[in-house]
């Protein structure tokens, strides 16, 4: 049988096809009129989904090196800052924070938790020189999603800055910068940006920027002196990623038709239909509030996890996404993120199914399916 594979990792993700090809077009130089309108068109486009005035400074990096310059751009040495660590990538703010010496106070949250902005309010009272608070938008381990507009109004009305890590959650679910006082926010190009990976993007409220002139972290490649100043002149500052920036400007421009509403509806959809069909299936979510990037779903008791992942990519060519340390083998991931449509979900389930029947796993066949399509016949349109 002739097997087509099927990407549904939170990241990398599917891209369309017209934003495939922009990347076989021929190189342009990037100190050219040319390439400087399509690199200001992709900040105005990154602007739009950011939902900010102020400008978004696009880095030729994962989404971990906008993290880095979050952190080395606002503080200093010694500073103490708090962390929420819900899963894997909450947990990258402390770590990236001490390598720097900055004090991170880590607040630990079960994987699958929450943590809600009456603790953090009363967090912040008791700690009044932290400088910083650092979160995620939806946790990327676990489909998490933390409550953002509640910590923009507690954290606003101190002295510490809010700093979001919105890699995989901008695009697919609301975080509107400027109106949920969020003072630093920064997203990354393979999630629902619908781009292959390598590009970073962070964006400082006014309040934020003022810390960039205090920090006396060192700082070089991801100053963002540098890239302010370069960006007055319609450039970056040093050599940009031109192929990866002009498929960003394809895609954008494609968000940008479709609208954004639209888009954060389309993945709260997808997410919907895809745990209908896990709940079919009698199966656990992990998140107790999952959002509209993926789906963790606890393995069965005596399903080898490992063992499943490597049967749904291998046999099955559908490439979820397992769990991460320390909880690897306890539960899978599928993402509904970026481009992909109501059929993607239908395939995820259906290869869901004839994996867990592998594994003598009693149900029957096609009640995820009938299930999801429920979900997606209602807002077919």
């Amino acid at each position: 049988m002739i097997k087509k594979d099927i990407l549904l990792s939170p990241g990398p993700t599917q891209v369309p096809e017209e934003v495939l090809l922009e990347a076989s077009r021929p190189l342009i130089h990037h100190r050219t009129p040319e390439f400087s309108n399509i690199f200001m068109d992709t900040i105005d486009g990154l602007k739009y989904v950011f939902q900010t005035g102020e400008d978004v400074y696009l880095l030729a990096s994962s989404g971990t090196g906008a993290m880095e310059a979050a952190v080395v751009n606002l503080l200093c040495p010694g500073d103490r800052v708090l962390t929420i660590n819900g899963g894997k990538f909450g947990a990258r703010w402390a770590k990236i924070c001490r390598a720097y010496g900055v004090e991170a106070q880590e607040i630990e949250v079960p994987w699958g938790d929450v943590y809600p902005k009456e603790e953090l309010e009363q967090e912040l009272k008791g700690n009044p020189d932290l400088k910083a608070v650092f979160s995620t938008l939806c946790e990327t381990a676990t489909g998490a999603v933390f409550d953002i507009q509640g910590y923009g109004e507690v954290v606003c009305r101190t002295g510490a800055v809010l700093v979001v890590d919105g890699i995989s959650g901008i695009g697919a679910t609301a975080c509107p910068m400027d109106d949920w006082n969020v003072d630093v926010l920064i997203s990354g190009s393979q999630k629902s940006f619908m781009t292959p990976p390598g590009l970073a993007y962070i964006a400082f409220s006014s309040r934020a920027q003022e810390w960039i002139e205090r920090s006396t972290l060192p700082r070089f490649y991801f100053d963002v002196r540098a890239a302010r100043k370069a960006l007055d002149s319609r450039t970056s500052p040093w050599t940009p990623a031109i192929s990866l920036i002009r498929q960003q400007k394809k895609a954008l421009d494609r968000i940008r038709d479709f609208t954004l509403g639209r888009l954060i509806e389309h993945h709260r959809i997808l997410g919907e239909a895809t745990r209908a069909g896990i709940r079919a299936l009698g199966l656990e979510l992990l998140a107790k509030h999952p959002g509209n990037i993926l789906t963790a779903v606890v393995f069965p008791e005596g399903i080898d996890g490992f063992a499943f992942i490597r049967a749904m990519q291998d046999k099955y060519r559908a490439y979820i996404a397992g769990s991460q340390e320390p909880y690897k083998g306890r539960f899978f991931r599928i993402a509904h993120l970026g481009y992909m449509s109501g059929y993607d979900i239908l395939t995820a389930l259906s290869a869901v199914e004839m994996a867990l029947s592998d594994f003598g796993f009693e149900n029957p066949s096609g009640k995820a399916v009938a299930a999801a399509e429920i979900i997606l016949k209602e807002h077919w349109k």
